[in-house]
């Protein structure tokens, strides 16, 4: 059996350049090499990935690297056909085959003949479509629509889908013999959230490529906007990130991005966070310490807080009111989702609004500046928690000197 040697870096720096790949994680060159290894080889390759990942480029790399690459390449977006035209645009259709036939027409499988046809998001297919396609893969032969001539195609197919296939032969909406024709060479691509400095990488050059387009000067990015993109779950992908890399370059351009500028661009229901994946490669051992210590201060916070509320209530039955005696609402002993909102202040509400101790100003300045670390210091969350006004906490912050 012939061995054949795998993909030398040069062909994979090649490869980068010529379909404009952006990055180095290792799971993202694993990908390219597959690409480049199977070209040679005749046989059916599906791409799988999330929505937005960068599946497009494996099949242009599959056609480019192998002995078709001269012969047409078609990609055919499968979602995005009617389910009524998807035959006919696929393998073609005679005169009078249906009532807006007026001519007869060549499909995708008769015009990519000798070269290679990828099939996007495949799983969309009806299943007579697929029927159909399994044909051509074991035989080579199609009929058009309204024919009952048979053709004859060279073609190689690769396909892409970011639904999972095997789930989907379950409920019997994909062919499980076509899924295995399709999966000859299965090339997994990563999701961005696990490519770590890459993101940095592609918003530099997405920001880079706007401030030209448009003719504006440039964004850059600060240490906590590049913190964030780093943790931030890019549940869109790179799509996602393309997209609000635009929005910045137009409404900020010039500017310094920071996170709090980073954060309007976000919508508010999908701020999820998963652990930084670029230089910070923590042990589970050290997780797990974070996770304790969190704990353990979440409980002396909790004690002491309980601890200040009995003192509250047995001065307030005993006439007293002393004035360096912070107020605690009894809400304020919950423990939020937030793990690291573990309990939240509110300086403006207290037991009573009449009876209420009033709160030194190192007490305030203090109250204000956990609640600006519980939100990371956006000043408008924060001023929802301690239910006071932006402007009174933009005030505050200034008088205080919390900047």
């Amino acid at each position: 059996m012939q061995i054949i040697p795998p993909p030398e870096p040069q062909e994979v720096q090649q490869a980068k350049m010529r379909f404009g790949i952006v990055g180095n994680a290792p799971a993202l060159i694993a990908a390219i090499q597959r690409a480049i290894l199977v070209a040679p080889i005749n046989i059916s390759v599906l791409v799988t990935g999330e929505s937005g990942s960068g599946k497009e480029f494996f099949p242009k790399i599959v056609h480019q690297f192998s002995p078709r690459k001269h012969n047409k390449y078609f990609a055919v977006n499968c979602g995005a056909i009617p389910e009524g035209t998807i035959d006919s645009e696929l393998f073609g259709h005679e005169k009078g085959a249906f009532t807006s036939a007026v001519s007869a027409r060549k499909g995708y499988f008769e015009e990519a003949d000798g070269g290679t046809i990828f099939l996007d998001e495949v799983a969309e297919l009806p299943l007579p479509t697929q029927a159909r396609l399994l044909r051509v893969l074991e035989t080579g032969e199609f009929m058009k629509v309204g024919s009952s001539t048979i053709q004859r195609t060279d073609i190689r197919v690769v396909a892409a889908t970011n639904v999972d296939l095997q789930k989907a032969i379950r409920e019997g909406r994909f062919r499980e013999d076509l899924y295995y024709r399709l999966s000859g060479v299965q090339i997994p691509v990563p999701p961005l959230r696990e490519r770590g400095n890459d993101i940095l990488l592609l918003a530099r050059k997405f920001a880079t490529d706007f401030a030209e387009r448009y003719t504006l000067p440039p964004i850059t990015f600060s240490d906590s906007a590049r913190h964030m993109m780093l943790t931030y779950r890019w549940p869109g992908n790179i799509r996602q990130l393309k997209n609000i890399v635009e929005q910045i370059a137009i409404f900020d351009a010039g500017n310094e991005v920071d996170r709090e500028n980073l954060l309007t661009y976000i919508p508010e229901n999908e701020t999820v966070y998963t652990p930084a994946l670029c230089n910070d490669h923590t042990s589970s051992d050290h997780s797990y310490a974070k996770e304790r210590e969190l704990l353990f201060n979440m409980i002396f916070r909790m004690q002491r807080e309980i601890d200040r509320l009995r003192t509250i209530v047995d001065e307030k039955e005993s006439g007293a009111h002393p004035a360096d005696t912070l107020p605690v609402a009894a809400e304020e002993l919950s423990v939020h989702h937030n793990p690291h909102a573990i309990i939240p202040y509110s300086p403006v509400e207290d037991i009573t609004e009449q009876d209420s101790a009033p709160i030194s100003a190192d007490d305030e300045k203090e109250m204000i500046r956990r609640a600006l670390e519980r939100n990371d210091g956006r000043r408008k969350a924060t001023a929802k928690e301690l239910n006071i006004s932006e402007r009174t906490l933009y005030r505050k912050i200034k008088e205080y000197d919390l900047e």
